[in-house]
């Protein structure tokens, strides 16, 4: 049960409704995360999407994407956003074997996304700058400084999902990862 009230999604009035609306089309339904962020904070929810919009039309795959947010919200224990990102993983085309490699942050046998997780895992599991090595490390792998910021941004929007459904205990509304 979600700690913080979310009511019913017809009785959505103003910026949620329209926030909601807007979801809606897009996907046909409003996952629990996005109701409870909509409700008490539709420009939170609006800038989580805008975000969201940022990235899907950078240079970062989806796949990318997915094994990005997938492998955060494993670190931080975010049981709702290793579910979602596990389905969204599998429809961005990762394996079943690569999303359970990813979860666990172990290697998945592709050199160039084995190399993301490394940096990703390290960025997510200690504080400070991080060694010019790893950084070249990444970049030796194939990704550019444009793609560096879209990490960033994919992190960090995981980040404010992955810290509200700890705080509200979100109801998962995505297949059970087993």
């Amino acid at each position: 049960m979600s700690r913080i009230h979310t009511p019913a999604l017809d009785t959505a009035t103003g910026a949620s409704a329209e926030v909601f609306g807007q979801i809606k089309k897009a996907i046909g339904s409003v996952p629990n995360i996005y109701a409870a962020i909509g409700f008490s904070g539709p420009a939170a929810l609006k800038s989580v999407l805008a975000a969201d919009a940022v990235l899907a039309a950078g240079s970062l795959s989806k796949a990318d994407q997915e094994t990005i947010k997938l492998l955060v919200s494993s670190t931080a224990g975010c049981d709702y956003c290793v579910a979602a990102h596990s389905l969204l993983g599998k429809v961005a085309g990762l394996s079943p074997d690569a999303l359970r490699h990813i979860r666990t942050g172990e290697p998945t046998g592709d050199n160039k996304r084995d190399a993301l997780i490394r940096f990703v895992k390290l960025l997510a599991s200690t504080s400070g700058t991080i060694a010019e090595s790893e950084v070249a490390a990444v970049r030796g792998a194939g990704y550019t400084d444009q793609q560096l910021v879209e990490i960033s941004l994919a992190i960090a929007t995981t980040t404010f999902t992955n810290a509200f459904n700890r705080i509200n205990d979100t109801a998962i509304d995505f297949p059970a990862v087993q």
